[in-house]
């Protein structure tokens, strides 16, 4: 991403989650000022639904694991909170119906390669977003919402469940987002944080950071 304005002037978040085999999901979300700067860092151990939340959720299990679970866990675990939630997960976009603060989908670059699977590890670590040593900072289920945690290390989700929420578009940087079809009035807010943001950004680069940071703490916690 560029530069341009005040210094976090508008704070944004990339979150995005692996689908890991037989274990679940694991989560990440990372804060940036609209220089593309890192703030901070979260991720969280991977949450494996139950047979039983797979038959009554049905199609709707994506969005209950991704949003409500694992993405309202990352958002209030966060010091830093963005103005904004950026995801190139669809069924993340459930999260807007739990947080105050918007939350747009943007689509992955066709040209860009998924991440290569990782050996199962020991734990997951949450990254320093400064630069420092891993340090143990992992989100919980929200709530005390039913979930299982497991840990292992894999790769790339699929991309949203029968329906998915369906609204209004804003260009920003590079990229057109779309917001969750039940808050339209999140256009507003969106269109008035833009103008901090440089109209080069790339806003799909960031989840590539998200992404080799989870596969980096997996790593770290099979290496102990």
């Amino acid at each position: 991403m560029g530069s341009s304005g005040k210094q976090e002037a508008f704070r944004l978040g990339f979150l995005t989650a692996l689908e890991i085999p037989e274990k679940g999901y694991v989560g990440g979300l990372l804060v940036t000022n609209q220089q593309g700067r890192p703030l901070e860092f979260q991720c969280t151990l991977p949450v494996k639904p139950n047979s039983t939340q797979e038959i009554l959720y049905g199609p709707t299990l994506a969005g209950f694991i991704l949003g409500e679970l694992i993405g309202v866990a990352l958002f209030e675990k966060a010091g830093v909170k963005p103005h904004l939630v950026l995801t190139d997960c669809e069924p993340i976009l459930e999260l807007r119906e739990h947080i105050a603060a918007p939350v747009a989908f943007v689509a992955p670059d066709a040209g860009r390669p998924a991440p290569a699977a990782l050996p199962a590890p020991d734990s997951v670590l949450a990254l320093d977003a400064n630069g420092g040593l891993p340090q143990l900072k992992v989100a919980p289920a929200a709530n005390g919402q039913p979930g299982q945690l497991d840990e292992a290390g894999g790769s790339v989700p699929s991309s949203a469940p029968a329906e998915q929420p369906q609204g209004v578009e804003v260009r920003l940087g590079r990229q057109i987002i779309r917001l969750h079809r039940a808050h339209v009035e999140d256009g507003g807010t969106v269109q008035a944080g833009a103008r901090h943001v440089p109209g080069d950004a790339d806003l799909s680069e960031p989840f590539e950071r998200v992404r080799s940071a989870l596969y980096e703490a997996l790593r770290i916690g099979a290496a102990k």
